[in-house]
C-alpha cells in the first residue's frame, strides 16, 4: 500500500517542491529560466519597447493611441522630411519620428511619445538614411540595417518572439499527441500495438523536407502551415518513448491495484500511469524547444520558412552569407540564436538533474 500511495501521489506538492528546490540550486539553469521568461514576456508586449508606432499622440486637443489603431499621415497634416526637405504630403501611415520632430520644432501643445527604440521590423528606412543598404551599426541603429534598409535589432527582437512561440506551440502539441498515442499503444499492447507501430513506422519514413518543398511550391508557407507540418511529423519520437514507459509502469503493483478496484482504462492510463511515465520525459522538453527553434531558422535560411517580410533570424543569416562583407547580418542573428539556445540548454540540464530520481531513492 505504501508503494501504491507513493506512485499515485508522485506529482504531489511535496514532490514538485523538492524538485523545484533542487532546480533552484542549479544556478545557471535557474537564472536562465528567469531571464528567458522575462525576455519572452517583454516580447509579447514588444511594440511598447520596440516599434515604429507611437505610444501616444496629442494633436489639436485630440488624443490618439496608434498602438491600437493605424492613423494616416494626413490625419496629422504631416509633411515629408526627407533629405530634400520637400513639403510634399505623405501617403499611408504616419511617420511618428518625423511627426515628433515637427511638433518639437513648432513648439505647440502637440506631442508624441515614442517607443524606447522607435523602429519597426518591417519598416523601410531608405528615406532617412544616406547611401545604399545595408548600413553598418551606429548609435541610431545599434545592429545596423539589412539589405532592404530595415533595422536589424528590431527584426531580431520580433524574430525572438516568433521563434520561441513557434517552438513552444510545436513542442506542446507533439508531446501531447505523443503522450496519447504512446500511452494507448503501451497500455493495450497486442495486435493494437503491433498495427499501431507499423502505421507509425510508415508515417515516419515520409520525407519531411521534400513534403515542405512540394507544399511551398503549391501554397505560400506561413506560421500556421509550418507549425502544422512539424506537429504532424514531430510526435513520432516521443510516442516510442512513452510507449516503453507505459509498458514498464503497467506491470507494477499500483496499476494492478487500480484495475482491481474497478478503475476505467482511461483513468488508469491518465491518472495513475501517466504521472509516473512523464517524470523522465519532462527533461526532454527544453531540448525539444532547441530543436524546433533550429528547425525554423534552418527553414527560413533555405527559403522554405516564413514568408517575407516576417522577421526571421534565418533570413538575416541568409542575407549575411550572400554578402559576407556585412558582418553584422551574420553575427547579430547568430549571436541571438546562440544565447537563446544556450539558456534553454542550461534550463534543460537543470530540469534533468532536478528530476533525477536517484538522490530521492537513496537510503539516508
Amino acid at each position: 500500500m505504501t508503494s501504491r500511495k507513493y506512485k499515485i501521489n508522485s506529482f504531489s506538492p511535496s514532490f514538485l517542491k523538492r524538485r523545484w528546490k533542487k532546480f533552484k540550486k542549479i544556478k545557471r539553469g535557474y537564472y536562465s529560466l528567469i531571464i528567458l521568461i522575462l525576455l519572452y514576456f517583454i516580447s509579447l508586449i514588444l511594440p511598447v519597447f520596440i516599434g515604429n508606432s507611437a505610444l501616444f499622440v496629442r494633436y489639436n486637443g485630440k488624443y490618439y493611441f496608434p498602438l491600437f489603431k493605424n492613423f494616416s499621415a494626413n490625419e496629422f497634416e504631416q509633411h515629408s522630411r526627407n533629405i530634400n526637405n520637400s513639403d510634399t504630403k505623405l501617403e499611408g501611415e504616419a511617420n511618428y519620428r518625423w511627426l515628433k520632430q515637427e511638433f518639437d520644432e513648432k513648439g505647440e501643445n502637440n506631442f508624441v511619445i515614442l517607443s524606447l527604440y522607435p523602429y519597426g521590423p518591417n519598416e523601410n528606412l531608405l528615406d532617412e538614411m544616406e547611401g545604399n543598404p545595408p548600413h553598418p551599426p551606429s548609435m541610431q541603429h545599434i545592429f545596423g540595417t539589412d539589405d532592404r534598409g530595415r533595422d536589424v535589432l528590431s527584426r531580431l527582437a520580433y524574430g525572438f518572439n516568433i521563434s520561441l512561440s513557434f517552438s513552444i506551440i510545436v513542442t506542446f502539441f507533439t508531446f501531447l499527441f505523443g503522450f496519447i498515442f504512446g500511452a494507448l499503444l503501451g497500455y493495450y499492447g497486442g495486435k493494437f500495438d503491433f498495427l499501431g507501430l507499423r502505421l507509425i513506422e510508415i508515417w515516419s519514413t515520409l520525407p519531411v523536407i521534400y513534403i515542405l518543398i512540394i507544399i511551398s511550391s503549391i501554397i505560400r508557407p506561413n506560421f500556421f502551415w509550418l507549425t502544422l507540418l512539424l506537429i504532424l511529423f514531430g510526435w513520432v519520437g516521443i510516442t516510442y518513448y512513452i510507449r516503453g514507459e507505459v509498458y514498464r509502469e503497467k506491470a507494477k503493483d499500483y496499476t494492478m491495484a487500480a484495475v482491481a478496484i474497478g478503475a476505467s482504462d482511461l483513468k488508469v492510463i491518465f491518472k495513475h500511469i501517466m504521472p509516473n511515465a512523464l517524470i523522465p520525459v519532462i527533461s526532454f522538453v527544453p531540448f525539444a524547444l532547441v530543436g524546433y527553434i533550429t528547425s525554423l531558422v534552418s527553414l527560413d535560411f533555405l527559403g522554405f520558412g516564413l514568408p517575407p517580410p516576417t522577421p526571421s533570424w534565418g533570413e538575416l543569416i541568409s542575407q549575411g552569407l550572400k554578402n559576407t562583407q556585412y558582418w553584422w547580418l551574420v553575427s547579430a542573428p547568430l549571436g541571438a540564436q546562440f544565447f537563446t539556445l544556450l539558456m534553454i540548454v542550461f534550463i534543460g540540464e537543470g530540469v534533468r538533474e532536478a528530476f533525477d530520481p536517484k538522490p530521492f531513492s537513496r537510503y539516508k
